[in-house]
C-alpha cells in the first residue's frame, strides 16, 4: 500500500485490495472513502464487495466516485460533509489517490488558506496548484 498522510485526519491512496483492509484497520484508520466508480478498471473490486469487507474489518465507509478529472462543487461539498460526519482518521482512495487529494483541497477551499492546502497536497506527493488557481 503506498498510503500518503495529508494531515491527521485525512490520507490518500491509490486503489486499495480487500486484503489490505485489516492492515488499514490496524494503522489506525477508521474510515475509508471510495473516489472510484465502479467498473473504472478491470479487476478493480466493486464498492459493494470493499464495502463488506472494511464493515467486517471494523471500518466505516462512504462511496463517493468520481470520474476522472471531472469535479463538481457538489462534489467537493460532499467529502467535506464526509469529513465532518465520519470517523477519523480516514483513508481516501481512487487509482492513484491523486483524485482523493484533489476531493480533499477542493473541500477545504474556504476553510483553509490556498497556501495550507498547496503545503499539505504537497507534503503527499501531490502538486494542486491547478486546482487552486482556478477555485
Amino acid at each position: 500500500m503506498d498510503i500518503r498522510k495529508i494531515n491527521d485526519d485525512i490520507s490518500v491512496s491509490p486503489q486499495i485490495a480487500i486484503a489490505d483492509l485489516p492492515a488499514i484497520k490496524a494503522a489506525g484508520f477508521e474510515t475509508i472513502i471510495c473516489n472510484r466508480p465502479d467498473g473504472e478498471e478491470p479487476g478493480q473490486p466493486s464498492f459493494a464487495e470493499t464495502q463488506q469487507a472494511a464493515q467486517a474489518a471494523g471500518l466505516k465507509t462512504a462511496f463517493l466516485p468520481i470520474s476522472s478529472g471531472v469535479f463538481l462543487p457538489e462534489d467537493f461539498m460532499a467529502f467535506r460533509q464526509a469529513l465532518q460526519d465520519l470517523p477519523k482518521p480516514i483513508l481516501a482512495y481512487c487509482r492513484s489517490g491523486t483524485r482523493s487529494c484533489f476531493l480533499w483541497s477542493g473541500s477545504q477551499i474556504g476553510t483553509l488558506g490556498s497556501d495550507d492546502i498547496i503545503t499539505s497536497a504537497r507534503s503527499a506527493g501531490y502538486d494542486v496548484t491547478p486546482l487552486i488557481g482556478r477555485a
